[in-house]
């Protein structure tokens, strides 16, 4: 006689499903705020998933007016972050005039910088790259800065050329270009430079895009602001940046014979910057900013054109009021839309997507695959170890 197998009961209390059946819990997110199964945060680096805790890199990007940190382990589709930072330092700020970086300045970075490197100690961090843009390019003191960030921080700062800039960018956020489409143009809009690359989508997924040509104007929203002024600006004014920016642009000429391209709708844009971030958060009426709701969003040209005249025509207080700028950026960000602007004109296209991405994921691409170029040297010299001591045993 078959023996009856007894129901397992459900404990009392116990939620129950639609079919009775005890209700299944999604696991608990780990100490780190991930869940299990997570996804991936960035960019495709091609690396094998990482299980040793220790294997966590950090890229820190300090620029004219942000500093900002990214720590996380690569995954093999992405990156799981593990900690962030970012905070508005206006390294850059009366640069414009003076040349040199501000004592204010200075030690308002020094004490974000701080930060960073608790951060990284405490994290466990054992592959980095601190990197430093325009502002410590162009300040007849940024080397000084740089070595007292040293002695006081124990960060060690590469200055990188704006060549490297803009590939760290491009390296970034290539993920999220149309392969469908002949070219785009990735830019990204700093507070002392633009960079604007005009590349080839690849084919291939996963594969880094052909970038045809490439510039970086000495343009940002920090210098722009102080020399036309950000808080209020009137429309003859902005106008008056947006064809001075447009000048700038077109003097660069078309080396990579992509124009007509542009013109005849073939290309997109793919923007990694504050200035379209903020945009697209207006656009979307946020209630605050949420990365998941802007990386990646596709605006049409008018939706941005729509946008940079709302905020062109709102004051300063209104700016401020926007949850997606903030006093942070209510004096800037006009100056960023003026340079959206002068781009659109120049080179016209119907699409532009928006990247919360750009430098810091850029500079993990490189880690992980230095990374993966060392494990893999290692296992090539421990088989040739291994192959050595079997020929001898015999």
């Amino acid at each position: 006689m078959a023996k009856r197998r007894r129901r397992r009961r459900r404990p009392p209390g116990a939620p129950q499903g639609a079919n009775g059946a005890p209700e299944r819990r999604s696991p608990k997110p780990s100490p780190e705020g991930k869940l299990p199964n997570a996804p991936a945060h960035g960019p495709s680096n091609g690396a094998a998933p990482v299980r040793r805790a220790q294997d966590r890199f950090a890229a820190l990007d300090l620029g004219t007016n942000n500093c900002r940190l990214l720590i996380a382990a690569p995954r093999s589709k992405g990156f799981r972050v593990f900690d962030a930072f970012s905070r508005i330092v206006r390294l850059g700020e009366g640069m414009s005039a003076s040349g040199a970086l501000s004592a204010a300045a200075m030690q308002r970075t020094i004490d974000a910088l701080k930060i960073c490197a608790e951060k990284i100690e405490r994290r466990d961090v054992t592959r980095q790259r601190c990197i430093a843009t325009q502002a410590c390019r162009a300040a007849s003191n940024g080397a000084e800065f740089l070595s007292r960030v040293r002695d006081e921080t124990g960060l060690q700062f590469e200055v990188i050329t704006p060549a490297e800039e803009a590939r760290l960018a491009v390296a970034g956020c290539a993920d999220l270009l149309d392969g469908s489409v002949a070219a785009g143009l990735i830019f990204d809009i700093g507070g002392g430079s633009t960079e604007l690359s005009w590349v080839r989508p690849s084919r291939t997924e996963g594969a880094q895009p052909d970038v045809a040509a490439w510039t970086s104007l000495p343009i940002g929203v920090v210098s722009l602001s102080e020399r036309f002024g950000g808080r209020e600006i009137s429309r003859a004014t902005y106008q008056e940046v947006v064809d001075w920016v447009r000048g700038e642009i077109a003097a660069f000429g078309d080396p990579a014979g992509l124009r007509n391209v542009f013109v005849s709708g073939g290309a997109h844009y793919l923007g990694t910057s504050g200035t379209v971030t903020s945009i697209a958060g207006v656009h979307l009426n946020l209630a605050r900013y949420r990365r998941d709701a802007v990386d990646g969003l596709w605006l049409s040209a008018d939706e941005v054109r729509d946008v940079t005249e709302r905020l062109r025509a709102m004051n300063y207080a209104e700016r401020a009021d926007e949850p997606c700028i903030g006093v942070e950026r209510a004096d800037l960000v006009v100056c960023g839309c003026a340079i959206l602007d002068a781009l659109l004109l120049e080179w016209p296209a119907t699409r532009i997507r928006v990247a919360d991405r750009g430098l810091r994921e850029g500079i993990l691409v490189g880690l992980a695959q230095a990374h993966n170029r060392e494990r893999d040297r290692r296992r090539s010299r421990r088989r040739r170890r291994n192959a050595a001591a079997r020929v001898n045993a015999s």
